[in-house]
């Protein structure tokens, strides 16, 4: 579980390179939706996303951190030129 802002999860998605959310469904099985109500904020069903009122956007708990993972090697990669 991780406990983060919603700003910082903005962040994250913000750094993705065009076309990301297409590539994190493929690799984990999703819809592009999906990917894409995870970082608006608005993931549902057993999706293991909390927001909760609270500074910076609010309070995220991630129960199932899988897309944000996959986000951040993408970011990384995309960092490292590789």
């Amino acid at each position: 579980m991780i406990r983060t802002t919603f700003d910082k999860l903005r962040e994250v998605k913000d750094k993705l390179p065009k076309g990301s959310s297409a590539v994190i469904a493929e690799e984990l099985g999703l819809t592009a939706d999906d990917v894409r109500d995870f970082f608006r904020g608005t993931a549902s069903g057993d999706s293991g996303y909390h927001l909760e009122p609270g500074p910076n956007g609010g309070i995220v708990t991630l129960d199932n951190t899988r897309i944000l993972e996959v986000a951040l090697r993408i970011v990384w990669l995309k960092e490292n030129g590789l």
